[in-house]
C-alpha cells in the first residue's frame, strides 16, 4: 500500500534513494483500477439486486466480496490526487486512516472470503451429501459476519498506525507508522500476515489438494459431483490460484522483505532500495483483485454472464420486458415485484 518512505525511517533517509517515480508510477496505475473496477464491481451488484431468486451460498460470498472491492476503489481517487501532488496528503486526518484502513479490510476481507468460498466448493465436492445441513444461506451469512468482525478486529491497529503528520514542510500520511511506532508496526504487521494471509492461504491450499484429488477420479467424480459443478469447482480452483499467484503472494513476501530489512539495525543502502522499489512496483497490483473478484462471479454460475449480458443490451438498445413477445410483459413486473 501507500507508504511516505522517503521519510518514515533513518535507514531511507542514510540511504538517500529516489522515489519520484511514484508520482507517475502509482497515479497511472490506480487511475487504471479505478475505471476498471469501479463499473464491475457496480454491474455486479446491480445485477445481484436484480435476481429474482433467492441468493445462492456462493452469490452471498461473492456479493460480499463485491462491496468490499467497491468500499476501497473509492479511495483510489484520494490515492491518486496525493501522488500526484507528490505524496501530499490534503484530505486531513480521519480520511488518512480511513483510506488506509479500507485498504487493508479489501485486502485481507477479500482473503478470507476467498477461503470461506474455497471451503465451501471443498464441502460441495468431495462430501456433498454429509455437509449439506452446513451448506445453507444461514450459515453462508454467518460466515460472512463472521469473516467482516475478524477483518475489522485485525485491522483495529491500523487506525492507530496510520495518520498524518508535518514531514519536510508538507502533510504526509503514513500507511505503516511514525518512525518512533515502527518496532511495533513491525510486530503487528507480521502477526496479521501470519493470521490474515498464511493461514487462509494454507487452508486454501488443503482444499484445493484434496478437491483436484477428487476431482481427477473422473467417472467417480462426475458420478457424485456433476458435470456441470465439475466445471465450475475447476474454474474456481484455476482463477481463486491466479489471484493468489498474481496478487497476494508477491506482495506479502515484498512487503515482509522490505519491513525486515529496515526493523534489523544493520543497513545495507543498495539491498533496501532494490526491496522498496520491487514492494512499491508490486504494491498498486494487489489491487487488481479488485477488477478480478467479479470475474470469479461470472465463472460462479453458468447463468450469471449471460443473464447479465441480456440485461446490459435491453437497456442499451431501450427494450424493456413490457415490450416482447409472449409473457414477457407480465413476467417483467414479477420481475420488479420480487426484487
Amino acid at each position: 500500500m501507500e507508504e511516505v518512505d522517503t521519510n518514515t525511517s533513518k535507514e531511507d533517509r542514510l540511504c538517500h534513494f529516489s522515489e519520484d517515480y511514484k508520482q507517475i508510477y502509482l497515479s497511472l496505475t490506480y487511475s487504471i483500477i479505478f475505471m476498471l473496477g469501479l463499473p464491475l464491481n457496480g454491474t455486479v451488484l446491480w445485477h445481484s439486486w436484480r435476481q429474482t431468486k433467492h441468493w445462492s451460498c456462493a452469490t452471498i460470498y461473492l456479493v460480499n466480496l463485491m462491496v468490499a472491492d467497491l468500499l476501497y476503489v473509492l479511495t483510489l481517487p484520494f490515492l491518486i490526487i496525493t501522488y500526484s501532488l507528490g505524496d501530499k496528503w490534503p484530505f486531513g486526518e480521519l480520511f488518512c486512516r480511513l483510506v488506509r484502513f479500507l485498504f487493508y479490510t479489501n485486502l485481507y476481507g477479500s482473503i478470507l472470503l476467498l477461503t470461506c468460498i474455497s471451503v465451501h466448493r471443498f464441502l460441495g465436492v468431495c462430501h456433498p451429501l454429509r455437509s449439506l445441513p452446513y451448506r445453507t444461506r444461514r450459515h453462508a451469512l454467518l460466515g460472512t459476519a463472521a469473516t467482516w468482525a475478524l477483518v475489522v478486529l485485525q485491522l483495529l491497529p491500523t487506525l492507530v498506525f496510520s495518520h498524518t503528520d508535518l514531514v519536510d514542510g508538507q502533510v504526509v500520511c503514513y500507511d505503516t507508522s511514525s518512525p518512533k511506532n515502527f518496532n511495533q508496526f513491525f510486530v503487528y504487521s507480521m502477526v496479521l500476515t501470519l493470521s490474515g494471509f498464511v493461514f487462509p492461504s494454507l487452508v486454501i491450499l488443503v482444499c484445493y489438494s484434496l478437491m483436484v484429488r477428487s476431482l481427477t477420479k473422473s467417472e467417480e467424480s462426475l458420478t457424485r459431483v456433476g458435470s456441470t459443478a465439475r466445471a465450475k469447482s475447476i474454474r474456481t480452483i484455476l482463477l481463486v490460484c491466479g489471484l493468489f499467484t498474481l496478487c497476494f503472494v508477491p506482495f506479502h513476501i515484498m512487503r515482509s522483505f522490505y519491513l525486515m530489512l529496515r526493523f534489523l539495525p544493520s543497513r545495507n543502502c543498495q539491498l533496501l532500495m532494490v526491496a522498496s522499489l520491487a514492494y512499491k512496483l508490486w504494491r498498486p497490483l494487489v489491487s487488481l483483485s479488485c477488477c478480478l473478484n467479479p470475474v470469479l462471479y461470472f465463472l460462479s454460475g453458468g447463468n450469471n454472464r449471460v443473464r447479465l449480458f441480456q440485461e446490459l443490451r435491453h437497456n442499451k438498445m431501450g427494450e424493456h420486458p413490457a415490450g416482447a413477445k409472449g409473457d414477457r410483459p407480465r413476467g417483467g413486473q414479477i420481475w420488479v415485484l420480487s426484487r
